[in-house]
């Protein structure tokens, strides 16, 4: 069986690079939900790359509760203070002429001068810059979220394959046994007839054991039970999401298996049917994470 690639819903990925403006730093972790269910909290100086990592998860994913955060950390020397050398020119250049007309006057000082209004800037950041390498940042982690989804998938599509094939060992013990079940069901039915020393018509006792076999006879079921699991592997090697078709083929294969149980005569097709039904819940609790 071929198996394309199944992509897990749980997966987690952080990325950070520091830079001369400051730290950034990306976390997206993701769980399995039915829709794709995205969820940010990017600081407000950044809130504007919502919906450009908004676009870039749903072109990569299409299920999963995804979420997002990103850290953003300037570096002290990006805010720190930087003097206004053409204003403290200006301001020079207007107390010497103050000084020519009022030659008594006090300077001020250093201190005084760094005071006046515009002598002093802080050093902005480069938005443009920021916002180019959070997004960088952002597809960085989200390639190592899918790869890592990628990874998980890989596992629950070789243990959902085993369980498969156990699936059909338990179908193929059910057919070996039908005709014994066939056969010892009417020598019991002969057997309480001779016990009740009852004699029935050679037709009513022919149409007895057709309703005996009928009632043993989980041909059917069987057959359906192949088919859903043939279905499942096909499924298994499509191309794209696949975890919504698979959880109703598990719906579908636990009804056929609950009816062979209720069909159940013998004690073996019961046990068939309860082992059956184990190996559906556990490959249904791990396509519950398929995207």
């Amino acid at each position: 069986m071929v198996i394309a690639q199944v992509h897990s819903m749980t997966a987690f990925a952080r990325v950070e690079q520091v830079a001369t403006f400051g730290s950034l730093q990306v976390e997206i972790r993701s769980v399995n939900q039915r829709y794709l269910e995205p969820h940010f909290r990017l600081p407000d100086t950044l809130r504007a790359l919502e919906p450009v990592f908004r676009e870039s998860l749903r072109q990569r994913l299409t299920r999963g509760k995804v979420e997002c955060s990103l850290r953003f950390e300037a570096a002290e020397a990006s805010q720190a203070p930087a003097v206004n050398m053409q204003r403290l020119t200006e301001i020079a250049d207007a107390l010497a002429a103050v000084q020519k007309q009022v030659p008594d006057a006090v300077p001020p000082t250093t201190l005084e001068l760094l005071n006046q209004p515009g002598v002093m800037a802080t050093q902005h950041l480069d938005p443009e810059t920021i916002h180019a390498v959070a997004t960088q940042l952002f597809e960085q982690a989200l390639d190592e979220l899918v790869d890592t989804r990628a990874r998980e998938g890989a596992k629950l599509a070789e243990m959902i394959t085993t369980r498969l094939e156990a699936v059909n060992e338990q179908v193929a013990k059910v057919r070996s046994l039908l005709p014994h079940i066939l056969e010892r069901q009417r020598a019991q039915l002969l057997e309480r007839l001779h016990t009740a020393r009852t004699e029935l018509d050679p037709q009513r006792l022919e149409a007895e054991l057709v309703l005996v076999a009928q009632k043993a006879d989980v041909d059917e079921e069987l057959d359906r039970l192949s088919a859903h699991v043939d279905e499942v592997s096909r499924q298994l090697g499509q191309k794209g999401p696949k975890g919504r078709r698979l959880d109703f083929l598990m719906q579908e294969l636990n009804r056929e298996a609950n009816t062979l149980s209720s069909k159940s005569v013998v004690a073996e097709t019961t046990r068939c049917a309860v082992e059956l039904k184990v190996l559906i819940e556990q490959m249904r609790e791990q396509i519950q994470n398929i995207e």
